[in-house]
Order: C-alpha cells, then sequence, then structure tokens
C-alpha cells in the first residue's frame, strides 16, 4: 500500500501562494532544492491538479537544457520528467510527460490508487489536497516553513470539519531559515 504525502513550501503565516496566486517568494535555494529533488528520487506517482500540472509542465520539460541552468535544478527537471503523474482534470484534454488523464472523483480514486501503489506517492497543490486531508487519506504533512509572510493566499491545510492531530515525526533547519517539518497524523 503506498504512503500518501503532501508537502509544500509554506510562509510563515500558512500560505502556499499569495492572495494573487504568486509563489516568488518561496524559490527555493540549492540546498532547499535538493531537499525537494531527494524527495521527488523516492516518489513512485504523483497526484496533481490542473493547474499545478499546467505550471510545472509549462516550465519543467525544457528547464533542464535552459542555458547556465543550474546544476540542482537540471536534475530536478530529468526527476520531475521521469516521475509518474497522475492529473486530475475535467478540462484538460490531454497530458504529457510520464503523466495520465483522471476525471474521476477524487478520494475514491487516491484510495484506489493508494492501495495498488507501493511507496511513497505525494499530492501536489493545496486545492487537490484539501479533500485528501479532510478525508484522512494523507499519511504525511511536509510544511517547509519559508522566512516570509504573505499576509494572506492560498492557505497550506484546508477549512477542517474537526481538528487534526499531529505527530512531529522530523524537524530541520536550513541555512537559509527555511525549516521542515514532517508531521503524521495521530489516527484513532
Amino acid at each position: 500500500m503506498g504512503k500518501l504525502t503532501y508537502g509544500m513550501n509554506v510562509s510563515v503565516d500558512g500560505y502556499i501562494a499569495d492572495a494573487n496566486g504568486d509563489l516568488g517568494w518561496s524559490v527555493p535555494d540549492d540546498e532547499l532544492h535538493q531537499y525537494w529533488n531527494d524527495r521527488t528520487r523516492d516518489i513512485a506517482l504523483s497526484l496533481y491538479g490542473r493547474k499545478l500540472y499546467e505550471l510545472m509542465s509549462a516550465h519543467w520539460p525544457s528547464a533542464g537544457q535552459a542555458p547556465g541552468v543550474p546544476p540542482v535544478e537540471a536534475e530536478y527537471a530529468r526527476l520531475w520528467l521521469a516521475m509518474p503523474k497522475v492529473v486530475f482534470s475535467r478540462t484538460l484534454e490531454s497530458v504529457h510527460w510520464n503523466s495520465r488523464l483522471e476525471r474521476g472523483d477524487v478520494v475514491e480514486v487516491a484510495r484506489r490508487l493508494k492501495a495498488e501503489t507501493d511507496g511513497l506517492m505525494e499530492v501536489g497543490g493545496a486545492t487537490l489536497a484539501a479533500p485528501l486531508v479532510r478525508a484522512g487519506l494523507v499519511d504525511e504533512f511536509q510544511v517547509l516553513v519559508t522566512p516570509a509572510a504573505t499576509g494572506g493566499g492560498t492557505p497550506f491545510f484546508p477549512s477542517l470539519g474537526k481538528w487534526l492531530r499531529l505527530e512531529l515525526v522530523e524537524n530541520r533547519t536550513f541555512s537559509s531559515g527555511a525549516v521542515l517539518l514532517r508531521y503524521e497524523p495521530v489516527r484513532g
């Protein structure tokens, strides 16, 4: 059975994007980028919503060949292209780069994929993660707190009908001042 993780760069006030949808404040330095590369290398299957897939697929397929691209970014481009992806969308006609399109209910499909997948899975993006968090399908949260405050925007955690108790399983501080907090839900 797969282990479903949800992780993103998060502002100190809890947002993954500012009120205008801008992620520029969260661009990682080489050390943080290497963390995400190492994590991506271990992913057996990644779940994407349309918006994040379009953002990623507009950049990463050609990023590795750009003149002067830092090695850590070229490595991520290769990893992203090779990583199996399931893209949830009712509007996209096709997807590329080791991706397949899924139009079914995200909670039902994620349950099935967890049962069929050996290894780590990830859900990308707060919108797609929200129903999976509410359904209790996320097995680990990786909150990479970035030293910036946005004052509003898209929250990492969705509104919840009840408290979600978490157990800290790892914390790590990066030279940039970013802090990784890995949590597992307390079950039962």
